[in-house]
């Protein structure tokens, strides 16, 4: 497989992450001796209680106090500011997430709104008053139940303002978790529809670092290895779950994600996933997933169109012959191929949500202005958002 060539100097770049990535089948057996070390009451953060009976067996042998805070769907201002609530009157030391990403996000949140005073509206951009937290967050951990988010690794939480129908960030280098806890056994009863929408996101979330304008020889790697996995192995999962080597490789694809958006950016497919996730009852998965072939075709001719020398150009091909695992793709085919992974994996069109003609203006005046679009290989048009909103919204033509 061939890498794409240096055609100008390495730019500067930082990279942070997680205090500590612990990963590996099993892991999250050693979750009472880890969170033990920062505290004696832990807020649990989940969606199920059910599914984390064993979880919290395991902190209360480890000598650690367990007060479950259960949220579901999308992570809004007004869960993230009760869960503060039920923190502090629990007097909780220690905040752990087990979940998806919108229930590591709620319990990353929590953990930094607990110790600064104000609630989330105070610190959350583009609609809040974007304050800088000035107090270190509550120790805490992110346990993914899913493969896709990447949240265990990143330094912010997206949550959702109802009263504004958008998402926006809260975000601070102090909100990376000081333990992210890998294991991908607990991913082994994940439904096949979830297992679809989370895969297509981490593959988004590999993809859009690889071809960001501040893409960077650290990130550059993460991608490199966790693209094959998911090429590999997002078809065998979501047809069989309990395939223990797919949900590894998937788990692991999207912890690489993770780090790789978190230290170079996203682009214009989760430009889109915030303005529409916002105002629309859509999975973030899902939306990424019905947009992602379409924003490659619509980057890729942009690039083609207005900077026919971009770099990115070579690592679309290079991106091609990875997903593909033909040494001879382009980037055409690379499209291609992620079209027809979208129908194999039965992606529904956005039209599935209620998003209609007449909502189109808004959702690509919020796109453009949205964190993730700044770092797209090229400034896309207006209309160019709204041709690439009318395919994903009408059905799969390419």
């Amino acid at each position: 497989m061939s890498i794409s060539p240096i055609t100008s100097p390495i730019a500067p770049f930082e990279f942070a992450t997680a205090q500590r990535i612990i990963f590996g089948p099993g892991k999250a057996a050693e979750i009472g001796r880890i969170a033990a070390g920062f505290g004696r009451h832990a807020l649990l953060v989940t969606a199920s209680a059910a599914r984390t009976t064993t979880i919290r067996a395991t902190l209360e042998a480890a000598g650690v106090a367990v007060t479950l805070f259960e949220t579901r769907g999308e992570p809004r201002i007004e869960t993230a500011n009760n869960g503060v609530t039920a923190a502090r009157d629990a007097q909780a030391d220690v905040i752990i997430a087990v979940g998806g990403g919108s229930g590591i996000d709620t319990g990353k949140a929590i953990a930094a709104l607990a110790t600064n005073p104000g609630g989330a509206l105070e610190y959350v951009e583009v609609v809040g008053r974007g304050k800088v937290l000035q107090n270190p967050p509550l120790p805490f951990i992110a346990i993914p139940t899913t493969s896709g988010s990447g949240a265990e690794v990143t330094r912010n939480a997206v949550l959702t303002s109802t009263e504004h129908g958008v998402k926006a960030s809260l975000r601070s280098p102090l909100m990376l978790p000081r333990v992210a806890l890998v294991d991908p056994l607990l991913t082994l009863d994940l439904p096949p529809a979830a297992t679809a929408a989370t895969g297509m996101d981490a593959l988004a979330q590999l993809i859009e670092p690889f071809v960001s304008l501040r893409a960077n020889p650290f990130t550059d790697a993460f991608c490199r290895e966790g693209l094959p996995r998911i090429a590999r192995s997002l078809r065998t999962a979501y047809a069989n779950g309990a395939d223990a080597a797919a949900r590894e490789d998937m788990s692991l694809a999207s912890l690489l994600g993770g780090l790789a958006l978190a230290n170079s950016g996203l682009g214009a497919v989760h430009g889109f996933a915030a303005p529409i996730g916002g105002a629309f009852s859509a999975p973030h998965g899902a939306v990424c997933a019905a947009l992602l072939p379409i924003v490659w075709q619509a980057n890729v001719a942009a690039l083609r169109q207005r900077a026919p020398h971009s770099p990115a150009l070579p690592r679309y091909d290079e991106l091609a012959r990875i997903l593909t695992g033909n040494p001879h793709a382009s980037t055409d085919d690379g499209a291609t191929w992620l079209f027809a992974l979208r129908t194999s994996l039965a992606i529904p069109p956005l039209s599935t949500y209620g998003i209609h003609s007449a909502d189109l203006p808004a959702l690509v005046a919020n796109a453009a202005a949205a964190s993730s679009m700044q770092a797209n290989p090229i400034r896309l048009t207006e209309e160019e958002l709204r041709t690439m909103l009318r395919l994903a919204d009408s059905g799969f033509a390419t």
